[in-house]
């Protein structure tokens, strides 16, 4: 018998090395390495490909099983009530599972789970969810259930942050969902660290996950994120969950958004659309309508595109104001858009497009809060620009689609069919589009072009007394 062999090993990038040190050498961190014992080996059989390798066997506690004979039945999601968040997590959650929601304070992410939890439980007499809150008194969660009408008699409610004590609740309400809110809360009193640091973290979501599996009880975890973005605490807390969503939104905005970052259990590009309301957090199927402004009259300087949000296409719609200056820096202001690309798309125009805007201060924004990073948009910026130097508006019911080059070129973009079939459903009747894009959908006009100069001269300015026109 082979004698236990220890390491130790860096919690936060898994680097490992024979002896404790006191900061891992690999990323610096201090009091990140943890014990690791190796498991204990048995003699291979003389003659074996094993033994003439000089390789130990580890005797297997389960036998291996033919994946045939694997039942798939256990791990099918079953719908939280939330069409969106079903959207992103798959169809629903799966038993066992553990799903980590993380984003900014205040953007929603415990008036989400609220809302999850009530219509868990509404599924029928045997569905109980236990909500755990260890930042939040147990009569601010119900004030916040009163607002949104959250209360229910099978949601029990635990306002603790010690890690035995929720797992005693989880004992004797015998939920069939659990969340808790937040992870950086808790603290398991037999492990070393403060609480919400990397120790605690860890320690408190490997027991949360051990729970999940051992039990098939699917726990929701609330997470925190650092100014940068990402998930607070170690690394590691991602590679531990089965999901990880992202819960983003502008503070100025209603509109929430549920990104998902990692699924075990589907597509991790999947996008659902929330409102933030006063009495509530809201699902919208249809978000294209918050981001399309309702006018009676074209207007010069604005164009509506369609973008690819993970899987599904979004409309939206954005608006360029061109105006002269005596500044010798004419200015450019940039919001919901990414300015390095403006400002290249913007020196496209001029050179390419035979546009004058030395002398203009440019500004170029998105409607309703939304972020446009796709190369799909960059078409539909030069021409919203292009329309408010000739103060010009573009014709009704025309979506503008792709990539411009350095070049003047306009370049193909992935999943045309989806965006001119989600501009049809929505009423517009015309497109244009790069070369090559494919046929467009019935009753869709679609123009191709193949650099700028050629969108200049095809997308059709008109007068600007126009007739009254309603863009939907």
């Amino acid at each position: 018998m082979a004698k236990a062999k220890s390491s130790f090993t860096c919690s936060e990038c898994s680097a490992s090395v024979p002896k404790w040190v006191g900061r891992c050498p690999e990323c610096g961190a201090w009091g990140s390495m943890q014990e690791r014992t190796a498991p204990t080996a048995v003699a291979s059989r003389p003659g074996t490909s094993l033994a003439k390798a000089g390789a130990a066997a580890v005797l297997p506690t389960t036998p291996a099983t033919p994946l045939s004979a694997v039942d798939g039945r256990a791990t099918r999601a079953v719908p939280t009530g939330i069409g969106e968040l079903d959207r992103v997590l798959g169809g629903g959650v799966v038993p066992g599972s553990v799903v980590l929601l993380a984003g900014e304070p205040g953007v929603g992410k415990s008036t989400l789970l609220l809302e999850v939890v009530h219509q868990w439980a509404r599924r029928g007499p045997a569905d109980r969810s236990l909500y755990v809150t260890g930042e939040e008194s147990a009569g601010q969660v119900r004030l916040r259930a009163d607002r949104t009408g959250a209360v229910h008699d099978r949601v029990y409610l635990a306002a603790e942050s010690d890690l035995a004590t929720i797992l005693g609740h989880v004992e004797q309400v015998a939920p069939t969902l659990l969340v808790v809110d937040s992870v950086q809360t808790m603290l398991a009193a037999d492990v070393d660290g403060v609480t919400g640091g990397v120790t605690q973290v860890k320690a408190v979501t490997s027991a949360l996950t051990s729970l999940a599996k051992a039990s098939g009880i699917p726990v929701l975890l609330i997470g925190h994120v650092t100014k940068d973005g990402a998930v607070a605490g170690p690394r590691s807390l991602e590679h531990l969950v089965d999901v990880v969503l992202h819960f983003e939104g502008d503070k100025h905005s209603t509109l929430r958004m549920v990104r998902g970052i990692k699924n075990r259990f589907g597509a991790a590009d999947e996008v659902g659309c929330f409102e933030l309301r006063e009495d509530g957090i809201e699902a919208i199927s249809d978000p294209s309508g918050l981001f399309l402004h309702e006018r009676t009259t074209p207007v010069p300087g604005t164009a509506v595109t369609v973008t690819m949000d993970g899987k599904r296409p979004l409309l939206g719609e954005v608006q360029a104001l061109v105006a002269k200056t005596q500044n010798p820096s004419p200015r450019r202001a940039v919001s919901g858009l990414d300015s390095a690309r403006v400002a290249m798309i913007l020196a496209v125009v001029e050179r390419r497009g035979r546009v004058s805007l030395g002398n203009n201060d440019v500004y170029t924004a998105t409607v309703g809060g939304m972020r446009m990073t796709e190369p799909s948009s960059d078409l539909a910026v030069a021409m919203a620009v292009v329309s408010a130097v000739r103060d010009r508006p573009l014709r009704p019911r025309l979506v503008v689609i792709g990539e411009v080059g350095l070049a003047g070129e306009v370049r193909r973009v992935p999943g045309v069919g989806r965006r001119l079939a989600e501009a049809a459903r929505l009423g517009f009747d015309s497109a244009l589009v790069p070369v090559g894009s494919g046929s467009p959908p019935p009753g869709m006009r679609v123009t191709e072009v193949a650099d700028l100069g050629a969108a200049v001269a095809a997308m059709e300015l008109l007068p600007v007394r126009a007739v009254p026109t309603v863009v939907r």
